[in-house]
């Protein structure tokens, strides 16, 4: 407990800092230089791990992982795998046509999105409740997305995910919090994300962590058809199974 009660004052003490203005004016502009690095870059792929935390009605908190890859060309084409354990999906978009993939039932849908990645990321968040992992470092312009509800700023010096060597900053807006980590140099790409829910109790997060990025001429070439190798099923998009975040035996509510 003692460390505990250390550590809160610790972080109650961030506040108190002379330079508050010079360190918002700071990260406010690495965060731009991160949005216009990722903006520029035409093809960009990596993979990642995932952390959604979910809260059971006695107050447990409970952390789901998965894994996958991104592959990504401006403006209009994205690939996404993600593995769960429960799921294993894919999804991929040629700028025309949403295909979903489970993988483990062998089951697919399809979905006219005409549009750019950006139209994608809306439809599948607002329209059919499935965003995609780290959908916000994914739009054209993250900066203008992401900063006009903020209301707090703190650039939180230096540090280090998966070896490479980060800035560290944290935002707030009135929902929830964000933190995000992004490499230092010419290649200013988000290391991790995290984002917290202050709407729900327990105040569960989801976290994203980047690894083997790449970008530009580093990036393979990507077919972003849809060829159904597996000879899957085609079923609507509300009876595919195992592509949700949660296990079948969660419920909405509380924990079976």
């Amino acid at each position: 407990m003692h460390l505990a009660a250390a550590a809160v004052a610790v972080i109650v003490g961030l506040g108190a800092t002379s330079g508050a203005t010079a360190d918002e004016a700071d990260a406010k502009t690495l965060f731009k230089a991160m949005s216009d690095y990722l903006a520029a870059q035409k093809a960009i792929s990596f993979g990642y791990d995932t952390n959604f935390e979910v809260v059971t009605k006695d107050q447990q908190k409970l952390a789901l992982a998965s894994s996958g890859t991104v592959t990504l060309s401006r403006p209009d084409k994205i690939r996404v795998t993600r593995s769960a354990g429960f799921a294993d999906v894919e999804m991929i978009f040629d700028g025309k046509t949403l295909t979903l993939l489970g993988k483990n039932a062998n089951f697919y849908t399809q979905i006219a999105v005409p549009g750019q990645i950006d139209n994608l990321v809306d439809e599948l968040r607002d329209k059919h409740n499935k965003p995609l992992p780290g959908a916000d470092l994914l739009l054209s312009n993250v900066y203008d997305v992401l900063m006009p509800d903020v209301v707090d700023v703190k650039d939180l010096g230096s540090g280090v995910i998966g070896g490479v060597e980060c800035d560290h900053l944290a935002f707030r807006t009135k929902d929830v919090d964000w933190q995000i980590w992004i490499a230092q140099g010419d290649r200013p790409y988000p290391c991790r994300y995290v984002i917290t829910s202050k709407l729900v109790a327990g105040a569960p997060q989801y976290s994203l962590q980047i690894r083997n990025w790449k970008a530009g001429a580093e990036v393979a070439s990507e077919d972003f058809s849809f060829k159904n190798s597996t000879n899957a099923k085609m079923m609507d998009l509300k009876e595919l199974p195992d592509i949700g975040d949660l296990p079948q035996h969660f419920a909405i509510g509380g924990v079976q």
